[in-house]
């Protein structure tokens, strides 16, 4: 049972579970920096506050919070922008110029130019 365990514990798919999870926590920290730090003053820049954490109103003495949702929403969006801009863009850019070039269909026209065309070059030799 303790061997069963641990080739559990070893198998690769864990392991690499494991490793994507820390290195997912990691990049949360930075870009919920990236926003908090870099982002959000720019909002305060725009709009005045970068909190709107204290906006409530009050109904039959239940108070509702709508600023913390304000904040949290814009939050929400200036962190997908980032990943999408910061992390999707630059990713798809580099797997399109790592991309092999898939085998090209050559038309038969297209071909025979280009068999005629060596030729050419061959005897111009």
């Amino acid at each position: 049972m303790i061997k069963e365990f641990r080739d559990f514990l070893m198998r690769g798919n864990l392991v690499e579970l494991a490793v994507a999870f820390v290195i997912g926590l990691a990049f949360a920290a930075l870009i919920s920096s990236f926003v908090d730090n870099l982002v959000m003053p720019v909002v305060a820049m725009i709009i005045g506050k970068p909190d709107f954490s204290d906006l409530t109103f009050t109904i039959n003495d239940a108070v509702f919070r709508y600023g913390a949702f304000i904040t949290t929403a814009i939050t929400f969006v200036a962190t997908a922008a980032a990943i999408v801009f910061f992390v999707v863009k630059p990713m798809n850019a580099l797997m399109t110029r790592m991309k092999k070039p898939e085998n090209e269909v050559v038309s038969d026209e297209e071909r025979r130019h280009q068999e005629l065309l060596a030729a050419i070059r061959e005897s111009a030799r």
